[in-house]
């Protein structure tokens, strides 16, 4: 069970997301509507992880993500959720760099009807991993033309995972193929990059979005 301190300020997807996280087990602390409550709720409450929108009053602009990397730069190891309504690479960006960049993750609203895709995003964030919505991914597979030219139509599918934060496992179940050969794809394509092996699962997912964002 994971304590959760939420932040949303439109009340019906405030009042789901508490019924979801409740189904999945979890207990939400706080559930609150702006950024300044939710730096208040996150100081008295010391949760396991906070969700958070992007755009929150008064503003309507940036003010959910401001406070998750300001809560990220007082605390490096708060796990941090931020939904987003649109896709924003700058903020997915912003929110990997704080910290060492695992246990943060940037989804955007429309995945939270995907029930269990959700639930597995916030666990595995709650757990120091690193998850970033598969169409932030693609917008920035779209960005990098060079190296990536070099891989194989199968290389950039296992890539596009990989930055997703999905395991071997969990890849070569979704792919139906060998784990064998899922590492053997991801031996080729850190190779074709020029990227350093990584054995930890972040890592590997932090090197490859941080080639993917420059």
């Amino acid at each position: 069970m994971l304590r959760v301190v939420l932040a949303e300020d439109s009340v019906l997807l405030r009042e789901g997301l508490v019924g979801l996280l409740n189904r999945f087990g979890h207990e939400v602390v706080a559930a609150v509507g702006d950024a300044d409550t939710l730096r208040d709720a996150v100081s008295a409450h010391t949760p396991d992880l906070v969700i958070t929108d992007v755009r929150m009053p008064p503003g309507f602009q940036d003010e959910g993500l401001r406070a998750a990397l300001a809560l990220r730069a007082a605390d490096p190891r708060l796990p941090v959720l931020v939904l987003s309504q649109y896709v924003q690479r700058a903020y997915a960006a912003e929110l990997l760099d704080t910290g060492d960049g695992t246990g943060v993750g940037y989804l955007l609203k429309d995945r939270i009807g995907q029930v269990e895709q959700f639930a597995e995003a916030v666990r595995r964030v709650a757990e120091g991993g690193t998850v970033v919505d598969p169409e932030v991914v693609r917008q920035l597979l779209r960005r990098r033309r060079d190296p990536l030219q070099a891989l194989t139509p199968r290389e950039r599918e296992v890539l596009g995972l990989v930055a997703e934060g999905k395991s071997n496992g969990a890849i070569a179940r979704q792919l139906v193929v060998t784990e064998a050969a899922v590492g053997k794809h991801i031996g080729n394509i850190l190779g074709k990059l020029d990227l350093p092996p990584a054995q930890d699962t972040h890592r590997r997912v932090l090197a490859v979005l941080a080639y993917l964002r420059d």
